[in-house]
């Protein structure tokens, strides 16, 4: 036997071998999928995803879908054959690991921050949903999410609306916000403060002990462990009945419109079925969001005949595969609604596009 035989018997092994590594292990890449869509306007677990109490209700023919996207897992290896097969897929995606997972946070956190996001969306669609009816609804300073183990653990709850706290008054603004900071901050070991809420529309008193914490850098400071943000009042009970598995912002403009097509008679999309995404601010303004190839791709996966996009995704909705599903720029809930109302009377007639915004 030849050294250079000897030498192929040898190297190609370790060839395959290294190959096989290459291929199989971790590289920092995280990965999107088109997720589930669902009909906001139906059911979930047997129950209506809308529920309102104080007003008349309208359950209509048609389908409203919000629209997801399925994400790697925080801390989940993804091997270079994975995301080479991801990226030759046009409806995924591949991005560097850090910027879908942000060094330093932990996959309870973004969970957290996910569901934090999901009570701002469902608020404010309920609020631009309810204005564009005329409905009065007041800002309020509002429980966005609780830290278990922490002194409101139990005794205060999310959606929990801030009336007083030890007879101080709390605005829904900066100065409420610092007023209930320095009730904190001032309360003595052993001390309940008297938290009065607005918890199902009704005035409660609540007492809540505090906490004294060290955070990293060793000062100490006193909390209750709440999350505040800017909540309603709304003259009548709305809520969105959708699993704490989803969390995140971008389906609030179409819960919008499915709140108001479910306070409204007949069907607003005419049967038909509409998906969309956007993320929806207090003054029912449409905001961009992750994902919109594979959003787009799941609503077309589904047969939606119109996907509501965010103004400021247009870029990229312009290279999805959309199929024959159309897509309509969204800038509002005002113009969402009308665009949808347009199309129902006349299918081919013009509607905001992404290619007049490009």
């Amino acid at each position: 036997m030849t050294q250079r035989l000897i030498a192929a018997f040898i190297a190609v092994p370790l060839l395959l071998a290294l190959l096989t590594i290459a291929f199989f292990a971790p590289v920092p890449f995280a990965t999107y999928h088109p997720g589930p869509t669902f009909d906001v306007l139906g059911t979930a677990d047997g129950e209506e995803i809308i529920q309102v109490n104080g007003a008349k209700t309208y359950r209509d023919d048609g389908q409203i879908r919000m629209t997801t996207v399925s994400v790697s897992q925080e801390g989940v290896d993804k091997s270079l054959t994975d995301v080479l097969k991801d990226w030759i897929d046009k409806d995924d995606a591949v991005y560097p690991y850090d910027i879908v997972h942000p060094p330093g946070t932990t996959a309870a956190q973004e969970e957290v921050e996910g569901q934090v996001q999901m009570v701002s969306s469902q608020d404010n669609a309920i609020a631009a949903a309810l204005r564009e009816l005329d409905y009065d609804v007041k800002p309020a300073l509002e429980v966005l999410s609780i830290t278990p183990g922490r002194p409101a653990d139990g005794a205060l709850a999310v959606r929990d609306i801030f009336v007083s706290v030890d007879g101080v008054e709390l605005t829904p603004d900066e100065a409420g916000q610092q007023a209930l900071l320095d009730v904190i901050q001032g309360a003595k070991d052993g001390q309940k403060l008297q938290f009065v809420v607005l918890r199902d529309g009704k005035e409660v008193t609540v007492p809540v002990g505090t906490k004294e914490v060290t955070d990293e850098d060793g000062t100490t400071h006193r909390e209750v462990g709440i999350q505040l943000g800017v909540g309603f009042v709304f003259p009548i009970s709305v809520r969105v009945n959708i699993s704490d598995r989803i969390g995140g912002p971008s389906a609030g403009l179409m819960f919008s419109l499915a709140i108001y097509d479910t306070l409204t008679p007949g069907s607003l999309t005419d049967g038909a079925d509409i998906a969309g995404t956007g993320e929806l601010d207090a003054e029912g303004n449409v905001g961009p969001i992750g994902g919109i190839q594979q959003k787009i791709a799941a609503a077309r996966q589904v047969g939606a005949e119109l996907f509501m996009v965010p103004a400021d995704n247009c870029g990229d909705a312009l290279g999805a595969d959309n199929g024959d599903t159309r897509l309509v720029r969204a800038e509002s809930f005002e113009q969402a609604l009308s665009s949808i109302q347009k199309w129902v009377k006349d299918p081919d007639a013009k509607l905001p596009s992404c290619e007049d915004a490009s």
